[in-house]
């Protein structure tokens, strides 16, 4: 059975595709088979950093969602992308599969306009960690709190929840958790992003534990390097030896603790675009 991680953020903008996407790269990285399914519809982007070409895209989620195709054929195996560039999945099993969403105005509209079947969600990824025969599956959610974000959350074995140090967070986490906890989602972490390093992480740590009594998995720095990079690359890749770099791969050994063997997380190697 493939682990379920859902990565969720009450409001927009706290880097939650971001640190998905470096997540599920080292998770994959590590041995083992990782799907992402981008159910952010109405703002879809975790397929930039990956660099999928949007011309090779013949199908997406909202193809599947309007029954136009299997689940599987709008999913792409993005471990091809870095085996031509760096070797990096060719000599073991990790695989990183992505089912992205579509970015086309007219689609983006239709779903605003109409909706969809959000059960249908349930029925793709069940198909999809059985056809790739998925170790994991990460789900990126669309911030805020709909019928979407509600199912990911109970069908999740593990809900992280991105938050900044930001008053306005505080209050959208605050209501996140409790749905969660309603819900009686079996495992939550939070992470904290785009934190100054200026603050004193350990106390801002503890602050934000005893705040909502849920484990903080870490706690990653603002940083000039993340602003040049501009999503054009995986930050872990581009910097593997950058404190955040270090902070997302002990995040990732925490998502595979339950996990039955013990495999490692890399930091990576730099690679050139």
């Amino acid at each position: 059975m493939a682990k379920i991680i859902s990565i969720h953020s009450f409001r927009g903008g706290t880097g939650k595709s971001n640190v998905t996407a470096n997540l599920a790269t080292l998770i994959a990285r590590a041995g083992y088979r990782v799907g992402i399914v981008d159910t952010d519809i109405q703002s879809p982007g975790i397929h930039v950093p990956f660099g999928l070409d949007e011309t090779k895209v013949k199908h997406t989620l909202n193809d599947y969602l309007w029954g136009r195709c299997a689940i599987e054929a709008a999913t792409y195996d993005l471990s091809s992308i870095f085996t031509t560039r760096q070797n990096w999945f060719s000599n073991n099993r990790g695989k990183l599969f992505l089912t992205p969403s579509s970015i086309k105005t007219n689609e983006i509209s239709r779903i605003l306009r109409e909706g969809y079947d959000a059960r249908l969600l349930n029925d793709g990824f069940r198909h999809l960690t059985q056809r790739c025969k998925l170790d994991y599956l990460f789900i990126d959610t669309h911030p805020g709190i709909n019928e979407e974000t509600l199912l990911c959350a109970i069908i999740s074995d593990v809900l992280v929840v991105i938050m900044r140090p930001d008053k306005q967070d505080y209050q959208g986490t605050a209501v996140t958790i409790d749905v969660a906890r309603k819900l009686e989602v079996p495992k939550m972490l939070l992470v904290v992003n785009k934190a100054l390093p200026s603050l004193n992480h350990e106390v801002l740590r503890q602050q934000v534990q005893r705040i909502y009594n849920v484990p903080v998995a870490g706690i990653l720095p603002v940083c000039e390097e993340m602003f040049h990079l501009a999503s054009s690359d995986i930050f872990c890749l581009r910097y593997p030896e950058h404190s955040w770099t270090k902070t997302v791969s002990a995040i990732a050994k925490q998502l595979s603790e339950s996990n039955k063997s013990n495999k490692s997380f890399p930091l990576g190697i730099g690679r050139n675009r």
